[in-house]
């Protein structure tokens, strides 16, 4: 069962939101999610440093 995270900070980045939560284990993590249908990309980062580039770069390669 995945774990319902409560995010803070979020921030939307084009059509990619960045959101900031802790992990189970109390980690401060960092979300970039695409919201457009049939794209799928979600990546977790440790720092928001890298998770705002990889929301500005991200392209979908579904059209």
């Amino acid at each position: 069962m995945p774990a319902h995270r409560r995010f803070r900070r979020v921030v939307r980045i084009g059509p990619v939101q960045v959101g900031t939560a802790y992990d189970g284990r109390g980690r401060e993590k960092h979300t970039a999610a695409r919201t457009a249908p049939r794209c799928g990309f979600c990546a977790d980062y440790d720092s928001r440093s890298a998770a705002d580039p990889a929301a500005r770069t991200h392209r979908c390669p579904v059209r």
